[in-house]
């Protein structure tokens, strides 16, 4: 009787009309929240247009109108704040959510795994494609396996749960060929009884949606084994919300796009960074006319996480790889232990424009490397440390290290235009994209869900840079 109250309410709260896809994912979550098992996790699978958004989004919504607890994550900033976007609830970091900072050690920041102090409480993580379990080594976050200590916290907590959401179309963490914590055999191995809900029926403005229809089509070919030995064909025909922009058209249609729904909204996708890189630079000089290397209104991605600028703010626990930053003043440059370095004053839009003065390094900025090389960071290491040779006890020199401002500064990017890997999680109205030139040694499922994550980024309309005519229909 409780099971059907439940369902009648998450149903009340969804926008329109369940499928009886989606009904049957709403009965199965009923189940799962009114189980006495606490060892138990919940699945929900679901290709894009297919609704998770809007099931989960009721879902919150009812309880918090049971005043039942429900913490929202998700593996990126900008994923949590399209997270908290959807679902009229705030949303968090993961890594915000389960680690705390603990004492500096050799090069690094220590994170711990937090106390959970939640008590029946429901813990939903949206993008859990993104979430890695790998061992990284040195790793300066828990164990290093992202899945095992979210298990190991969520699970810490009296009678707490976890409900993990994605997309298994898009791609998986960068090493991995899957993501682990959409897979009920991984999930299984923590013990737990894993019940699930997969979504495939697309729903959202099919008929409308070049993207969703394409997006798709692709994710069909993804499915079928041999589905990604030929060149997939992109359908134009009929559909506002996808173009091909030639060469010689695109700095207009991107100046268009920035003048009509700023720079935010607008990003370029490429398949490399040194392919990025080329357009940050033509952005820059063709479009927004920058001649300074970093000048105030530049958008930049962060290439390195970083742990020392927000130590004594509560509103960012850390600047995370990916994350994106607003230049509002660069104070000074300077060049010193042979890198070139930028005091500047940043803005997060993922964090309500939370502002930061902060000491970044210029060297990054166009480089091909995703961020400062292995020897470049040692180097750097070593150069700053011989400041401190005076100092004859290592854990005083450590100290000082940990409080070097250029030591730890910012590793940067221009954001105007990103791989691929960076832009998941992430959303924009204006999606441009360039998958370059695709031999036939390119055409594996990688490229197939490389294409399917680049094109499900745009919320309005995707532009693709000169596309070839065999591709088109």
């Amino acid at each position: 009787m409780i099971n059907n109250y439940l369902e009648r309410q998450i149903k009340e709260n969804f926008p329109y009309e369940p499928t009886l896809e989606q009904e049957r994912a709403v009965s199965l979550l009923a189940d799962f929240l009114l189980s006495p098992k606490n060892e138990a996790v919940f699945v929900l699978r679901g290709y894009a247009g297919t609704g998770k958004t809007s099931l989960v989004g009721a879902l919150v919504k009812t309880m918090d109108a049971l005043q039942q607890k429900s913490i929202l994550l998700a593996p990126t900033g900008r994923a949590a704040k399209v997270f908290s976007a959807y679902a009229g609830h705030s949303a968090f970091t993961i890594h915000k959510k389960i680690y705390r900072q603990q004492s500096f050690s050799n090069e690094v920041n220590n994170f711990s795994i937090n106390d959970n102090l939640s008590a029946h409480t429901l813990f939903i993580v949206d993008e859990a494609s993104m979430i890695s379990n790998e061992g990284l080594s040195g790793a300066v976050f828990g164990t290093g396996r992202l899945l095992d200590d979210l298990m190991q916290f969520v699970y810490s907590g009296t009678g707490c749960r976890l409900l993990l959401m994605g997309d298994t179309a898009q791609l998986p963490p960068v090493g991995q060929e899957h993501g682990p914590a959409l897979s009920s055999e991984a999930l299984k191995g923590y013990g737990l009884e894993v019940h699930e809900a997969n979504l495939t029926q697309v729903v959202r403005q099919m008929q409308d949606s070049g993207v969703l229809y394409n997006a798709t089509q692709l994710r069909r070919l993804i499915a079928e084994e041999k589905g990604c030995t030929v060149l997939p064909k992109i359908k134009l025909l009929g559909f506002a919300d996808i173009c091909v922009v030639p060469g010689d058209e695109l700095i207009e249609m991107l100046t268009r796009c920035y003048d009509r729904d700023g720079m935010e909204e607008t990003i370029v996708v490429c398949r490399s960074n040194k392919r990025a890189n080329i357009y940050n630079n033509g952005i820059r000089n063709s479009i927004l006319y920058r001649e300074d290397e970093l000048s105030g209104g530049d958008y930049l991605m962060v290439a390195k996480n970083n742990y020392y600028w927000t130590e004594k703010y509560k509103e960012m626990e850390f600047i995370a790889n990916g994350e994106i930053a607003l230049v509002r003043r660069v104070r000074r440059t300077r060049e010193l232990y042979g890198f070139r370095f930028a005091e500047v004053v940043l803005a997060f839009p993922d964090y309500d424009d939370f502002e930061l003065e902060v000491n970044l390094i210029l060297d990054t900025l166009s480089s091909d490397a995703p961020a400062l090389p292995k020897a470049d960071n040692d180097r750097l290491f070593y150069n700053v440390l011989e400041d401190y040779a005076d100092i004859t006890v290592k854990r005083d020199r450590m100290r000082k290290m940990k409080a070097d401002p250029h030591y730890n500064a910012l590793q940067v990017k221009y954001a105007y235009a990103v791989t691929c890997h960076k832009a998941q999680g992430g959303q924009w109205k204006n999606v441009f994209l360039d998958q370059g030139y695709i031999t036939q040694e390119n055409l594996t499922p990688d490229y197939f869900r490389w294409l399917y994550t680049a094109f499900t980024r745009a919320t309005g309309t995707l532009y693709l840079i000169n596309y070839p005519k065999e591709q088109i229909e």
